[in-house]
């Protein structure tokens, strides 16, 4: 039975707002930049009526900003439902991706398939990376057989500084193949193209649409293991189709948009507060909120110092830290 709060309706309700800020968000996302085309042109161009608009904005809309906006959505969005998984799975508030150091993870393998000169197994490589730094934190994180959340914590945090090590090593002995592999130390959306979008929108909408129907074990399990066993949950399988699931959505955003924190901390906080606790409200308007959210810093990256692009990264750990400093504090 559903708890009173959580209605259709409401459901409803939440979603299409977002959705609707999302569109918006979206619309000035394609009109603004270094050059700025007219909002009746980009609401044309979406409606398929390019008679009027000249080719150089065409070209700049659907080959540059479009395929960036939509990376933009999906980034923010698998990053914000991967934040979810986490923080029930690990029953920790400041369990996140980036924290957890499965971000560096992915990072990484994706800067050994680039050295090894196989950039087309790029996705399989992040993806491994950021499962295996995912195991190997959950490892050390359990204590006579129990889940200590604190070690948890610090687990992440000291692995992601050794996997962060490990970049600047890699970078640093592979200049010439890794010359522009700084860019993903903070995160950055400019190389967004449509081959990238083929794979990462199936990854990211099947992914949170599984965690959306998990949504009541994610409830019981949240409370504690041992009643969402008693209750019906199988514990063991959902966490293994967690995990996996998890680390695959992140490897394969990682490979496209490298390291970009706190959005997984940040927004599944703000759900829960403005829309309460219930994981079958949390994951889908999460899904939204990390999409608005990322889209909008990415704006601010890209025409703050226009023509200079500050990365994307570096907007979110602005807006993410003093976030995270209030969490601890709590």
């Amino acid at each position: 039975m559903k708890p009173p709060f959580l209605t259709f309706r409401r459901t409803a309700i939440s979603t299409g707002s977002l959705a609707a800020i999302l569109f918006i968000v979206g619309v000035v996302s394609l009109a603004i930049g270094s050059v700025t085309i007219p909002f009746s042109h980009v609401t044309d161009a979406l409606l398929g009526k390019t008679a009027a608009i000249p080719s150089s904005e065409l070209v700049i809309l659907w080959q540059l900003r479009f395929p960036r906006v939509i990376l933009a959505m999906m980034v923010g969005a698998a990053l914000s439902v991967t934040g979810c998984v986490f923080q029930a799975l690990f029953r920790n508030p400041l369990a996140e991706p980036y924290i957890l150091g499965i971000s560096s993870g992915g990072t990484v393998g994706t800067l050994i398939a680039l050295v090894a000169g196989t950039a087309a197994l790029i996705p399989a490589a992040s993806f491994i990376g950021s499962l295996s730094v995912m195991v190997l934190v959950y490892t050390i994180g359990r204590r006579r057989g129990q889940l200590d959340t604190n070690i948890l914590l610090l687990a992440g945090v000291m692995i992601g500084t050794f996997f962060n090590a490990i970049i600047l090593l890699l970078i640093s002995l592979y200049n010439q193949e890794l010359r522009t592999s700084y860019l993903w130390l903070l995160g950055n959306l400019s190389n967004a193209n449509t081959a990238s979008l083929f794979i990462v929108i199936p990854v990211v909408l099947i992914g949170s649409m599984v965690f959306w129907s998990f949504g009541r074990q994610f409830n019981l399990i949240a409370s504690g293991e041992d009643s969402a066993t008693q209750l019906g949950v199988n514990v063991p399988r959902l966490k293994v189709i967690s995990y996996i699931l998890a680390s695959m959505m992140i490897g394969i955003v990682v490979s496209v948009s490298g390291v970009i924190g706190f959005v997984g901390l940040v927004i599944p906080h703000i759900c829960r507060i403005l829309f309460g606790p219930d994981h079958r409200i949390v994951f889908p308007t999460s899904f939204l909120t990390g999409a608005i959210f990322l889209l909008l810093a990415d704006l601010i990256a890209r025409t703050i110092l226009a023509p200079a692009e500050i990365p994307v990264g570096a907007i979110t750990a602005v807006l993410g830290a003093p976030f995270f400093i209030w969490l601890l504090r709590k």
